[in-house]
């Protein structure tokens, strides 16, 4: 009787698991899809002024890459950078001007802020100082991108040209992230693929949906929306900028779009297990609002949806029989047919989709580990600096 009941559990877990994957794959967005590029575009009559702030810590490694491509920016109207010097060690503003002085093209201010007061986050408080110094030159858009970001020569003419188009007060892109090395190629393209299950980018784009999200490499945002939606002082806690940024601008009233990018790719290398585990780490918990219930749920979320599809295939071929391991087949070949695109936005091989389970696991560690390490006071811990105040998301004090 007893083992009866255990079987009947583990079928019914089983059956949970493909339903969960029945439903993601038609009901949330169509998150797997990697056709959201930039919307059909053209070109304005006039091209309005823009700004490209940079906040840069401790970035001298990759600011060669980076810098000089947004410095080449083939852009018909005004457009100027601002690199803020975010209290590096390591000769980042002087690498700038250096950069700048070597490569030519659109004009470069280099400034530091000076250490963040408390309750800034320190890349924020950058970011502010960046459009305060932009406001003099009275822009019609902010870019924000990343001193890790390599854009493509018509990158910032094509955002302002979809920003006008679509009539888009935030128009971001998610950088193609680097996948060099073997942890890269496990971990990397699984990252933005649990992003845009989290966050559709088809939701993002409707006014109606309360779904906001931006990628912080590559946000473009109208200046008068940025001040109608007080950033970045409304957000000004907040650890997961990006989000934070498309919420308050989306509260505020104003259209956002989210989307994969084509010719903005981030050269910032994760060559370890070991840097892939801090990068989510670091913010994982933030995300979950510090919630302890939150976590619980994520964690047998996971289990439920990932973890439970190859256990049951391999459990009820081996004992459990055929009751368990269709179901739990079934959902697994859900799961892997639905990364698939994801791996070849990424030009990876397909071989690595039915490994997205140990993937996931390594994504719920990373939680975990996250959540121990707020616990142990160590908060959410970035170049040096540890915000462990909770993501105040919402903040508007």
């Amino acid at each position: 009787m007893g083992q009866t009941a255990r079987v009947s559990a583990v079928v019914w877990i089983s059956a949970v698991s493909l339903a969960a994957w029945l439903w993601l794959l038609l009901c949330q967005g169509f998150f797997w899809r990697t056709d959201v590029r930039l919307p059909p575009r053209e070109e304005p009559g006039e091209w309005p002024s823009v700004c490209v702030v940079v906040p840069a810590r401790d970035e001298a490694a990759v600011l060669p890459a980076g810098l000089p491509s947004l410095l080449a920016q083939d852009y018909p109207g005004r457009a100027e950078v601002f690199l803020v010097d975010d209290g590096s060690s390591d000769g980042t503003g002087e690498l700038a001007r250096e950069l700048a002085r070597r490569h030519g093209g659109l004009p470069l201010t280099v400034d530091s802020p000076g250490e963040p007061p408390a309750g800034w986050t320190g890349k924020l408080w950058a970011v502010r100082h960046g459009i305060a110094l932009a406001r003099a030159r009275e822009p019609e858009y902010l870019l924000l991108t990343d001193a890790d970001i390599a854009h493509a020569p018509d990158s910032l003419r094509e955002l302002v040209a979809a920003a006008r188009t679509g009539g888009f007060d935030l128009v971001s892109l998610m950088a193609r992230l680097r996948v060099e090395s073997v942890w890269e190629r496990l971990v990397v393209p699984a990252f933005v693929y649990f992003f845009a299950q989290l966050y559709p980018f088809r939701r993002i784009g409707r006014s109606r949906a309360r779904t906001a999200a931006a990628a912080g490499g590559c946000v473009l945002l109208r200046t008068e929306a940025a001040g109608r939606a007080r950033v970045p002082d409304s957000i000004r806690h907040a650890v997961i900028d990006d989000v934070a940024l498309a919420r308050a601008v989306k509260a505020s009233g104003g259209r956002i779009w989210l989307g994969l990018a084509d010719g903005v790719d981030s050269v910032r290398p994760y060559p370890r297990l070991y840097d892939l585990w801090r990068m989510v780490s670091r913010s994982a918990y933030a995300q979950l609002r510090h919630q302890p219930l939150l976590l619980l749920g994520t964690v047998l979320g996971l289990a439920l949806v990932y973890l439970v599809p190859p256990l049951a295939l391999l459990g009820g071929l081996a004992l459990a029989g055929p009751a368990v391991a269709l179901p739990g087949g079934l959902a697994w070949l859900v799961m892997t047919g639905t990364y698939v695109p994801m791996l070849r936005y990424y030009r990876q091989p397909l071989w690595l989709a039915p490994l997205l389970p140990f993937t996931a696991f390594l994504y719920l560690l990373m939680t975990v580990d996250s959540a121990v390490q707020h616990y142990r006071g160590r908060g959410a811990a970035w170049k040096g600096r540890t915000y462990a105040r909770p993501d105040a998301v919402a903040d508007e004090g």
